[in-house]
């Protein structure tokens, strides 16, 4: 469907359910990171890309209220703008309230509208649906109510939304890169001043996502718990070395010297975060170059994932064993929190097309299961959309 066919059957529908048409276009990719696993709440750095998949909302006025409805998803929303409670009921719509209530306690304006949510992000992979879906609706939020703020601003009220009302105790990686995200280029991102920097691709280099189709949760304690390992990592080696304030902070000498004082898995999670982090540089130089490092890093970086961080699956095993050995491979990794979802490769532009079909044809082979396997391209952060006349 293009993007012409995709606005026909969005009015269509906003008709059905609303009557009328929408007035108010807003997008918001979804996104993947090429190196920076769990370094972004350690405030590390992250090499990160947005993606060509996209939550779009088509609105239109309606002040005092919203009313949000999606193509995709079961369930609606429907509130007063003035009385924002959380909805057990239908969760998706907790991160269209959360935006309202974080940017109503900043003392932003807040204008009601209607609202429909079509989305090709994939939901549960690691790609950053909700993301894409909080920066969206702060999107819409923004131009409704003439916000005068920037897209850092957008980024941290969302991530704050998702920490507070909808209680998942996410980084910034994901509101940031979604919101300020690059046409043609991965951003080198510093987590802790919120600093980036882009990184082109070389002209050989493609990114193939592969989603193992293992749906992953956050709100799982997982991901909680290895939050706190690294925390607890800091706070230990702080007591040697004042400057320590998170792990971005500490080197692979700090580490090794007090590695007796800390916790065994501890240690190990430390280890992953101070390693994982001189990797995105490297990769930050090793991606515009098209270098064979590019291979290496991958591969260290999804080893250390698994065995020191623990994030791994079966399923996540036999898709790096289907893309390793695909046709064109450059690297392959893991992507997001891990326990599933997606993986992403790296591949030689003329090999793209055998590539994909390789690695469908292989992962069905060994897990029975139909992967999703799809090239994608960087583009340009969330913003609104406007339509030729």
């Amino acid at each position: 469907m293009n993007p012409y066919e995709r606005r026909a059957m969005m009015e269509g529908e906003f008709k059905a359910r609303f009557g009328g048409l929408p007035s108010v276009w807003v997008r918001a990719p979804g996104r993947v990171d090429l190196m920076g696993s769990h370094t972004d709440y350690n405030e590390g750095w992250v090499l990160t890309m947005t993606i060509d998949r996209e939550v779009w909302i088509a609105a239109r006025p309606h002040p005092g209220r919203v009313s949000i409805q999606s193509l995709d998803i079961p369930g609606s929303a429907a509130f007063d703008l003035e009385h924002i409670e959380p909805d057990r009921q239908v969760p998706w719509t907790n991160y269209v309230r959360g935006v309202a209530a974080v940017a109503r306690a900043q003392g932003l304006p807040l204008a009601g509208f209607d609202g429909l949510v079509q989305s090709t992000v994939p939901v549960g992979s690691g790609v950053s649906s909700s993301a894409a879906l909080e920066v969206a609706v702060a999107t819409l939020f923004k131009r409704l109510g003439h916000w005068e703020i920037g897209g850092k601003q957008v980024a941290l009220l969302c991530q704050r939304a998702e920490n507070e009302f909808v209680g998942v105790g996410c980084g910034i990686l994901d509101q940031y890169t979604c919101a300020l995200g690059q046409e043609d280029c991965a951003l080198l991102l510093d987590c802790r001043d919120l600093s980036s920097r882009p990184v082109p691709f070389h002209r050989d280099v493609r990114v193939v996502i592969c989603d193992t189709r293992a749906k992953r949760e956050l709100h799982g304690t997982e991901y909680a718990d290895r939050r706190a390992q690294c925390e607890e990592g800091a706070a230990a080696l702080a007591r040697f070395y004042p400057n320590v304030r998170t792990l971005r902070d500490v080197t692979r000498a700090q580490l090794s010297a007090h590695t007796g004082d800390l916790r065994e898995v501890v240690s190990r999670r430390c280890r992953f975060i101070i390693e994982e982090n001189e990797r995105v540089f490297e990769m930050g130089q090793a991606l515009p170059a098209g270098s064979h490092d590019i291979r290496a890093l991958c591969e260290a970086s999804y080893l250390g994932a698994r065995d020191l961080y623990e994030i791994g699956a079966p399923v996540m095993e036999a898709m790096m064993a289907a893309m390793l050995s695909a046709p064109g491979v450059i690297g392959a990794r893991q992507a997001g929190a891990g326990f599933g979802g997606c993986m992403v490769a790296f591949v030689h532009a003329e090999s793209v097309e055998r590539f994909v079909a390789y690695v469908r044809a292989a992962y069905h082979a060994s897990t029975g299961v139909v992967a999703d396997v799809y090239p994608v391209r960087a583009v340009a952060g969330a913003g609104p959309m406007v339509w030729a006349a």
